[in-house]
C-alpha cells in the first residue's frame, strides 16, 4: 500500500499542476498535496473531457446501455399501467352488481312511470293552475332523468370495464415485447463489455511487458556504459541499475467484473466494494454512483476510485469543487456529477482499464509512479 505522502509526491503530477505545501494538524505535520492551480483548462484537460468522441467500441457500449435503460424504464411504466388497470377492473367489478340492481329497478320504474303518466294535454287540463302544472311536469321529468341516469351509468361502467380489459391486454403485450427488447439489449451490453474487458486486459498486459523490457534494456545499457567507463564500479552500477525502474511495471490484475450479470446485480456488488474502499473519506457513500457509471460506460469499476486516491487522497485535497482526479481547473456541483463525468472521460479517452499508455497520457511527467500507485490502489478494491 502506498502512503498518502508517496502518492502525492510533486514529481508524480502532470506539468500543469502546481505543488502546494499544506499545514495539517500536529499528527500529520506537513504534507505535500497535489493542487491543480490553473484558472483555465489546458489542452491536456480538454483531452479527457467527456466530449471526446468515443470510438466505435465505446459507442456500442454506451448505446447498449442506453437501450437497456430505456427498455427497463418502459417496462416499469407498463407495469404501473397494468397495476392501475387491474385495480380499476377490480373496482368496477365490485360496484357493478349494485349498479345493475339499481339500473334494473330504474328500468322498471321508468316503464311504470311511462305507463301511468298522462299526456301533456291531459296534465294541462287536469291542473288547477299553471303552478300545479309546472310542479307535475317537473316531478315527472325528475323521475325520467334519474332513472335514465342509473341505466346510463350501468352502460358507462360496462364500457369502461371492457376498455380497461383491452388496455390491460395491450399493456401486457407491450410489456412482454419490452422485456424481450431489454433482454436483447442486456445481452448486447454484456457482450460489448466482455469484449472490451478482454481486449483491454490483453493490451494492458502487453504494454506492461513492453515497458518492463524497455526498462530492463535501458538499465542494462546504463550498466554497460558504467562498466566500460570504470570496470571497478561495475558491481555498484549493477546494483544501482537493479534498484531502478526496470521490471517495476506490472500488468493490471483481472478486475473480476462480471459483465454477464444484470445491471442491478453488478451495481449492488461493486457499490459495496467501492464504499468499503472509500469509507472515512470525503467521497464515502458514493460507491453506487461509481458502480452505475462503470456499467453505463463499460470501464473497470476500480479505476476511477483508485485515481481519486492517487490524485487527492480520495477527495481530501481536491483541485476544484468535487475534483478528486486532478482535472485541470474543473469543478462540479456534486460528487455524482463529477464521478459520472470522470468515468465517461476515462472510457472515451483512455479505454477500459489502466495501462501504460493511459498513464503516460494522464500523468506524462511521472507516469510510472502514477501507474504503480494507481494500480496498487485498484488491487485493494
Amino acid at each position: 500500500m502506498f502512503s498518502n505522502k508517496l502518492q502525492t509526491n510533486p514529481s508524480s503530477r502532470p506539468r500543469h499542476r502546481l505543488p502546494l505545501t499544506v499545514a495539517l494538524s500536529a499528527t500529520l505535520a506537513f504534507a505535500s498535496v497535489p493542487v491543480a492551480g490553473m484558472a483555465q483548462r489546458t489542452a491536456w484537460a480538454e483531452d479527457i473531457d467527456t466530449n471526446v468522441q468515443a470510438d466505435a467500441a465505446q459507442q456500442e457500449v454506451e448505446r447498449t446501455a442506453a437501450e437497456y435503460d430505456q427498455a427497463i424504464s418502459r417496462i416499469d411504466d407498463l407495469n404501473r399501467q397494468i397495476a392501475d388497470n387491474e385495480a380499476r377492473i377490480a373496482e368496477i367489478e365490485e360496484i357493478l352488481p349494485a349498479q345493475q340492481e339499481r339500473s334494473s329497478a330504474a328500468a322498471v320504474k321508468l316503464y311504470k312511470t311511462q305507463a301511468s303518466t298522462p299526456g301533456l294535454l291531459e296534465m294541462v287540463l287536469g291542473s288547477d293552475n299553471i303552478v300545479d302544472f309546472l310542479t307535475s311536469l317537473e316531478y315527472v321529468s325528475h323521475i325520467y332523468s334519474s332513472n335514465q341516469a342509473e341505466i346510463k351509468r350501468l352502460g358507462e361502467l360496462k364500457g369502461e370495464l371492457d376498455q380497461t380489459h383491452r388496455d390491460l391486454s395491450q399493456a401486457k403485450k407491450d410489456a412482454d415485447a419490452e422485456a424481450a427488447n431489454a433482454e436483447a439489449a442486456l445481452s448486447a451490453a454484456q457482450q460489448a463489455r466482455q469484449e472490451a474487458q478482454r481486449k483491454a486486459q490483453e493490451e494492458a498486459a502487453r504494454q506492461a511487458e513492453e515497458a518492463a523490457k524497455a526498462a530492463e534494456a535501458e538499465a542494462a545499457k546504463e550498466a554497460d556504459k558504467q562498466e566500460q567507463a570504470d570496470s571497478a564500479s561495475a558491481p555498484a552500477a549493477a546494483e544501482a541499475a537493479g534498484g531502478s525502474s526496470a521490471g517495476t511495471v506490472e500488468a493490471p490484475s483481472d478486475d473480476g467484473a462480471n459483465w454477464a450479470s444484470e445491471r442491478d446485480v453488478f451495481v449492488a456488488q461493486w457499490a459495496g466494494r467501492i464504499d468499503a474502499y472509500l469509507a472515512g473519506s470525503p467521497m464515502a457513500g458514493t460507491g453506487k454512483v461509481f458502480a452505475e457509471a462503470a456499467w453505463d460506460y463499460g470501464v473497470d469499476p476500480r479505476w476511477s476510485p483508485a485515481i481519486s486516491n492517487t490524485e487527492s487522497s480520495k477527495g481530501l485535497y481536491c483541485s476544484g469543487s468535487c475534483n478528486a482526479w486532478g482535472w485541470g481547473g474543473c469543478s462540479w456541483g456534486s460528487w455524482e456529477e463529477a464521478i459520472r463525468d470522470h468515468v465517461a472521460g476515462l472510457a472515451r479517452g483512455y479505454g477500459y482499464t489502466i495501462s501504460v499508455e493511459a498513464a503516460k497520457k494522464y500523468c506524462p511527467p511521472n507516469w510510472e509512479h502514477w501507474y504503480n500507485a494507481t494500480l496498487a490502489q485498484m488491487n485493494m478494491i
